[in-house]
């Protein structure tokens, strides 16, 4: 059998990333091998007129923190949490950039009172893009740094 070239980027336990749809830049997010879907943390979910608002909740950014967001592209996901609840949660399709690349991810909305993390980024996202090593931290948002200068 011969080797396989992997073309996946090696990612660390933590990062930062770029949401330029939704304007965010250098947002926590966790990689999350345990979850199956990726979210990001919202409060105030509502429905009004076909159009989803919520607001974004990330103290460790005052510029984002509160930040209202309006979709009009949406769908309802059932997502198991860790504690093995069902729940549906509302899903937007956006793009999020890591290692300098962009590309579509699916999220589901959540509010997450005692969140350490704003957006989790799970198996579903990661597989057939990343290898995780749990020794590393912030690879993308440091080449990032490194590319700027």
């Amino acid at each position: 059998m011969k080797n396989q070239v992997h073309s996946k980027k090696i990612i660390g336990r933590v990062d930062k990333a770029d949401f330029p749809q939704l304007s965010l830049s250098n947002i926590d997010v966790k990689i999350d091998t345990g979850a199956f879907t990726s979210s990001i943390h919202c409060k105030n979910l509502v429905v009004k007129d076909n159009y989803l608002k919520c607001v974004f909740l990330d103290p460790e950014h005052p510029a984002y923190h509160e930040k209202e967001f309006v979709f009009d592209q949406y769908d309802v996901k059932v997502v198991k949490s860790s504690n093995g609840q069902t729940e549906a949660r509302y899903r937007i399709l956006t793009e999020i950039v890591l290692f300098g690349e962009t590309i579509p991810i699916f999220l589901t909305l959540s509010d997450r009172e005692e969140m350490r993390y704003p957006v989790l980024l799970g198996r579903n996202f990661l597989t057939k893009k990343f290898i995780v090593d749990i020794n590393n931290t912030d690879l993308s948002y440091k080449q990032k740094v490194k590319d700027e200068h």
